[in-house]
């Protein structure tokens, strides 16, 4: 039987080729990967300090440098790329995107990373320096998993999110079953809150032929309508799509049921951002596609 927050029989199976093979170093022995990672997903689940991790995963410091390894050598970043392509293979992404921010507070423990110190995945960090809170921004597709490519979860908390538009926009990359052709890199159709609404961001999705829904802001209809006939046409809304927006908010509840992203306790951003990433694999993982999605588009 499996304990709480541990990975199961059927999702080991599919992360077991994804995974770096065993290579002992030195004549050591190494633990075995579902021990190690049955101890990463529980510190992600849970948001438990590395050194109080239960002694049933081993040393603490094997599962922290493990866990900072696969970070450092884009292991995590693979095996979620991998599983978006089984994804898109067996027809469960739609590529119709939608757009948001959360912000996500920095815990006193993530305040004392060196500036400028390298990234060391031997060892937790040394103290110095502050942190703030941070916004995740993202872009999920229907079954609420995320969309861009890893190792893109935050940023300061307060850069605004119409800034980040056409960052993501560009970061959609999703390699093509098999491994033929160039990988897809334009979605659907995009749909997003007032926060993203600008000329920029118009023109720019536009120039990447990619159809949005975005309402525009009260200022600007207002400004619009003062320039008159110079103020051009009112963009299309369609209010019905519109309501589609509510997945990327679950996406959002559904990260932060992994405590180590509700709150970064990770004093390295590279090291949050593998956080991000494991708790996206287990979200690929556990996803639900046998049940179908609801378009209110189709309400009868």
């Amino acid at each position: 039987m499996n304990r709480r927050f541990e990975i199961t029989d059927n999702e080991w199976e599919r992360l077991a080729p994804l995974l770096p093979a065993m290579t002992p170093q030195r004549g050591g022995r190494w633990r075995d990967h579902r021990q190690i990672l049955n101890g990463i997903l529980f510190r992600v689940r849970s948001g438990v300090p590395w050194r109080d991790l239960p002694e049933r995963y081993g040393p603490w410091e094997t599962v922290y440098k493990r866990f900072a390894r696969w970070q450092t050598d884009g292991t995590w970043a693979r095996i979620e790329a991998a599983l978006r392509v089984q994804a898109d293979a067996a027809g469960e992404l739609d590529w119709n995107a939608q757009i948001d921010s959360s912000v996500v507070r920095a815990h006193q423990h993530a305040a004392g990373a060196a500036k400028g110190a390298p990234a060391d995945p031997g060892k937790p960090p040394a103290s110095a320096g502050t942190v703030t809170g941070w916004a995740d921004h993202q872009a999920p597709h229907h079954l609420r998993r995320p969309w861009p490519e890893p190792g893109h979860p935050a940023d300061p908390g307060q850069d605004a999110d119409t800034s980040e538009l056409v960052g993501l926009v560009d970061a959609v990359r999703v390699a093509r079953p098999g491994g033929g052709g160039r990988p897809r890199t334009r979605v659907a159709h995009l749909t997003g809150d007032k926060a993203y609404s600008s000329r920029t961001n118009r023109a720019a999705l536009r120039a990447r032929r990619i159809p949005h829904t975005i309402p525009e802001r009260d200022d600007q209809k207002a400004n619009r309508a003062r320039r008159g006939a110079r103020g051009g046409r009112p963009p299309t809304f369609d209010r019905v799509r519109y309501r589609t927006r509510n997945q990327v908010e679950r996406l959002m509840h559904r990260r932060k049921q992994f405590r180590a992203v509700a709150t970064r306790y990770d004093k390295l951003a590279d090291r949050y951002a593998a956080t991000v990433t494991v708790a996206d694999i287990f979200i690929w993982l556990r996803a639900r596609p046998d049940q179908p999605h609801r378009d209110p588009r189709n309400r009868p």
